[in-house]
């Protein structure tokens, strides 16, 4: 039986890419679920379109009107979302791993819709101060105005949330009036544009707000300056390379990485055992490690604990690790899915191989695992990885990244030597901090936040409501320095005017009026609506 090539959404209608195509496997069997390619596809076509077509439609609506659009695609992503987790099974993840992206990125677009709908003018601007005298007589004066800019918003993501991650970048696009082509990672490109698919036939968008691209994208970076905004997850390497393109270092194109990174968990030295804190610990790293296989740029990789209890710590860890089943989504049992494919397999091996040289494997076996409902190495399957380095100065647990369920037990001396060993990882997206002795916070969180673009603390008091180590969430920024990319998604409306163009104005008072009246008198009405 002949497998059909993923189509791609363009121009408003979908098109298959020509020749053989890249084969995409399901994770779980190995049997080809799909194959990619955008081989002949109009890409500078599709650019074009989201320029005129995209920018007309979406020009024409209020920020409030795109709020309700956006709510209506998130409504009628949620009426659909069983067709998402069933395709999200077959690149490995469990129930609970297809929630974290299908409905934590349906959540996204909610969240965007109330602040677009409760924190933006009934307008197509915004007005960003008052006026600030620039004169002695009062008739020069300046303000800062929000427009959108007369480009698009590329969006390049990873293969682990092929929802959630389109959505954090798509949200905050369309609120602004910018129109979105996505680029989804080839591993699970079939769940993307199906919930592309999804948002189409619903009706929600104006033509144009969204395209999808199956497959590579030869030439549009050539096409686009400093009108566009370019979002890439991934790795940094690639990051890296996308950032040196003549697209961002010549014609300006507002460029926004967010790229994996060693992210760090810290336990307090009061935290021993029998303290909640110690236990909520040990919970977290195997939550960590066991959700989405490990497969998140928010993972905990370094595990950074007072020598004297590093022992105790991963004793801990190793009994719950013992519970973790690992197999097929939806098996009697199977708490931990597979990665998304046996390359992902090979390079996380490898990657544990190199960490596992600077000290030991404490629990699990690269090279053999017990799996429910599936063949072992047909599927993409994986122990959980607990390794421990007891000579934090070794630089493989700062330099080496295995994406997978592997996490590195370090110990430390004091919190001068923790904040030294904090700081090797040279920048994470998220960090943590679990101790209830609030001096002890106070001085890591103060000492480690130049190295994080999130840290969350975590004690006994909030541990019942809190969202946990790796989860971003659409209020606060998401990004981080450094190795994690330099970049900032998310962060509530930040997120939006991110993608307008802020423009001082000059004049006196009644042209600044002129210009700015017809804003104020929309927001006055929206707010009395």
């Amino acid at each position: 039986m002949s497998i059909e090539t993923l189509p791609s959404y363009l121009c408003g209608a979908w098109r298959g890419g020509a020749g053989e195509g890249t084969p995409i496997a399901d994770a779980v069997t190995g049997a080809t679920v799909t194959r990619v390619s955008s081989e002949g596809l109009d890409l500078a076509g599709a650019v074009a379109y989201a320029r005129g077509t995209g920018l007309a439609g979406l020009g024409e609506l209020t920020f409030p009107q795109r709020a309700a659009a956006l709510k209506a695609v998130a409504q009628a992503l949620q009426e659909r979302k069983q067709e998402l987790y069933d395709l999200s099974a077959r690149a490995g993840a469990t129930r609970r791993d297809a929630a974290v992206d299908v409905d934590g990125g349906i959540g996204t677009a909610l969240v965007y819709a109330s602040l677009g709908r409760k924190g933006l003018p009934d307008s197509t601007l915004i007005v960003e101060d008052d006026p600030v005298p620039l004169g002695k007589g009062g008739t020069f004066a300046g303000r800062h105005i929000l427009t959108t800019p007369r480009g698009i918003a590329l969006q390049i993501n990873a293969f682990n949330f092929p929802v959630w991650g389109m959505l954090e970048k798509f949200a905050p696009a369309l609120l602004a009036g910018v129109p979105t082509i996505v680029k989804p990672a080839t591993p699970t490109a079939y769940i993307a544009a199906h919930a592309v698919r999804i948002i189409a036939e619903s009706g929600a968008l104006p033509p144009g707000a969204i395209q999808l691209v199956s497959g590579s994208i030869p030439g549009v970076f050539d096409l686009l300056g400093g009108q566009d905004h370019i979002g890439f997850t991934g790795s940094a390497a690639t990051a890296a390379r996308l950032r040196c393109d003549p697209a961002v270092t010549h014609r300006s194109a507002r460029f926004n990485a967010e790229a994996d990174s060693l992210n760090c968990s810290i336990l307090g030295p009061d935290a021993v055992p029998g303290q909640p804190e110690f236990e909520l610990f040990a919970d977290a790293l195997v939550t960590e490690m066991t959700v989405k296989a490990g497969q998140k740029c928010t993972a905990i990789r370094r595990a950074l604990v007072t020598a004297n209890l590093i022992d105790a710590v991963s004793q801990a860890v190793e009994a719950r690790l013992a519970k973790v089943v690992v197999g097929a989504p939806g098996a009697p049992g199977v708490t931990m899915g597979a990665l998304v494919g046996l390359a992902q397999r090979e390079d996380v091996r490898a990657a544990a191989a190199r960490l596992a040289s600077a000290g030991t494997t404490v629990y699990g076996d690269p090279n053999s695992v017990d799996v429910v409902g599936a063949d072992a190495e047909r599927g993409a399957f994986l122990s959980p990885l607990l390794l421990r380095v007891d000579d934090p100065a070794r630089p493989e647990p700062h330099e080496v990244e295995a994406f997978g369920p592997v996490s590195t037990l370090l110990p430390y001396r004091g919190v001068g030597d923790l904040l030294d060993t904090v700081a090797r990882g040279e920048g994470s997206l998220a960090g943590s901090v679990v101790s209830y002795d609030g001096d002890f916070v106070r001085e890591v969180v103060l000492g480690a936040a130049a190295h994080h673009g999130r840290i969350l603390v975590l004690d006994r008091d909030s541990a019942g409501e809190s969202t946990g180590h790796g989860t971003p969430m659409p209020q606060l920024v998401h990004g981080g320095p450094g190795r994690a990319g330099g970049g900032e998604e998310e962060g509530g409306l930040r997120a939006v005017h991110a993608h307008l163009q802020r423009t001082a104005i000059q004049g006196g008072p009644a042209v600044l009026e002129a210009i700015t009246t017809i804003h104020e008198q929309r927001n006055v009405e929206g707010e009395q609506r």
